[in-house]
């Protein structure tokens, strides 16, 4: 179980150790000098703003947002949410300077984007200085699966078989272009038009395909923009948040509403489109960084540790195979299915809790009581609710005319570890799989007794 979270977890200071299937032609390690080395902002993975804060020891301040301060007031609780920090408050970091409290780029976007909310100031105070091991939610198939045949006596036989055949449905349907990303990830090379073709017609089919793809999207961008507004963020030493932002809410509509990722599968021409609408410079490789880092990313968050990626293949494989060979992306096809039954809202915390204890357990023994979301360093940042060696202050912030923010009413209110509640309902279909992006409904919150700001990584995410 704890290999299970460390391999769940990147340290953006120590190399890569983790193991990966055998025969791909660039390996972990490979990509990681190539991405901190040969792009214009790859130093601020290891040298931004927010790591170096978390390797400071000093007390750090984090901004929250939250849609109903009144409540927080009288319940003197603040529970946590799911999503890409499985069970942590979402917030995103304050740089203390003489001015006052700065924003970073991420917590300005959410000020502006979300003037309904009360910003919130966290002071947390660290034991020691921390490793900067940030949660990758896209390697936590295995723990999705674990969790799900450890609960599956939950579900009635009926939905037990229902989601067994909607699995299976939606890898066999996908099977041909999961080959096809395979064999690029050992080296073959797909024409860049169709690859993206191919993966936008799979999305619907395997919607982890779509975070996938918004997720190498974004490290593109922001890796590879020249922009002012990059190289100002820069400077502060922050990535920028807002060219992904603004991909997500051109590329599917309604993404302002809710940040559902299962929707995001644009075909060639329009990836080329919406590149060229944030920054044209950047528009000519997109597609082929999508081929060759999906491809990668794919083998290495699908398939277990001991398999083949060269001799692999989804054709005709049953879901007991690919449950042991491929437990990675069965269990996050089991994630995604299961939180559309009816009846997942009485079940979400049978589910949800499981992994968030485990999750506060393996941030306890390693000295984390803020997480971040380590898929890239961006600034997406949580705090753990049951860390018992730090001391934790909370205030409502005023802002000033410059968008510094200053402390204003301190609340007495604890983080507690309860999950704010939120559900999926029910997806309408003519037929097992949903080929059409518009037939699959989006997750909807519902109000929590103490409401929260949910990552913009878990409308339909971790």
């Amino acid at each position: 179980m704890r290999d299970e979270w460390d391999h769940a977890h990147t340290d953006y200071i120590v190399p890569a150790q983790r193991r990966s299937p055998a025969s791909l032609a660039e390996s972990e390690s490979d990509w990681r000098r190539y991405l901190e080395c040969s792009t214009p902002n790859g130093w601020l993975i290891r040298e931004n703003a927010m790591v170096e804060a978390l390797a400071s020891g000093r007390p750090m301040y984090l901004l929250h947002v939250t849609r109903d301060i009144d409540a927080i007031r009288t319940g003197r609780e603040l529970h946590v949410s799911t999503g890409c920090l499985v069970g942590a408050l979402y917030c995103s970091p304050l740089a203390s300077q003489r001015e006052g409290l700065r924003p970073h780029n991420l917590g300005a976007y959410l000020l502006r984007t979300k003037p309904s909310t009360t910003p919130m100031i966290f002071e947390v105070t660290p034991d020691a200085p921390m490793r900067p091991k940030g949660i990758d939610y896209l390697h936590l198939g295995p723990i999705h699966l674990r969790t799900y045949l450890r609960y599956e006596s939950f579900l009635t036989p009926a939905e037990h078989d229902q989601l067994n055949r909607t699995v299976l449905a939606g890898l066999r349907a996908a099977a041909p272009f999961l080959d096809v990303a395979l064999h690029n990830a050992a080296g073959r090379a797909t024409a860049a038009p169709e690859f993206i073709d191919q993966l936008s017609a799979a999305v619907p089919r395997v919607p982890f395909l779509g975070y996938l793809y918004f997720e190498v999207l974004s490290e593109y961008l922001m890796l590879h923009s020249d922009t002012p507004e990059t190289k100002s963020y820069a400077q502060a030493g922050e990535l920028n948040n807002w060219l992904y932002k603004r991909l997500a809410f051109a590329a599917v509509d309604g993404m302002d509403r809710l940040f559902d990722l299962a929707r995001f599968n644009p075909r060639h021409h329009r990836l080329v489109q919406l590149i060229e609408g944030i920054e044209p410079a950047l528009a000519a490789g997109a597609a082929e960084y999508v081929r060759r880092r999906l491809s990668h990313l794919f083998a290495r968050t699908a398939l277990h540790r001991s398999q083949d990626v060269a001799a692999f293949t989804f054709e005709g494989a049953d879901l007991g195979t690919l449950r042991a060979t491929a437990p990675g992306l069965v269990g996050q096809m089991i994630f995604r299915e299961i939180r559309y039954m009816p009846r997942y809202r009485q079940l979400y915390h049978c589910f949800e809790k499981a992994k968030a204890l485990e999750a506060w357990d393996y941030w306890n023994s390693e000295g984390i009581p803020t997480p971040f979301n380590g898929v890239i360093p961006k600034g997406e940042m949580g705090i753990n609710p049951v860390y018992p060696r730090s001391a934790v202050r909370v205030w409502t912030a005023r802002r000033d005319n410059k968008g510094y923010l200053y402390p204003d009413e301190e609340i007495e209110a604890v983080l507690t570890p309860h999950l704010a509640s939120w559900w999926a309902p029910p997806r309408r279909r003519e037929t097992p799989i949903a080929t059409d992006e518009s037939r699959v409904e989006p997750v909807r919150a519902v109000p929590s007794p103490i409401p929260t700001q949910r990552s913009p990584m878990s409308g339909a995410s971790a």
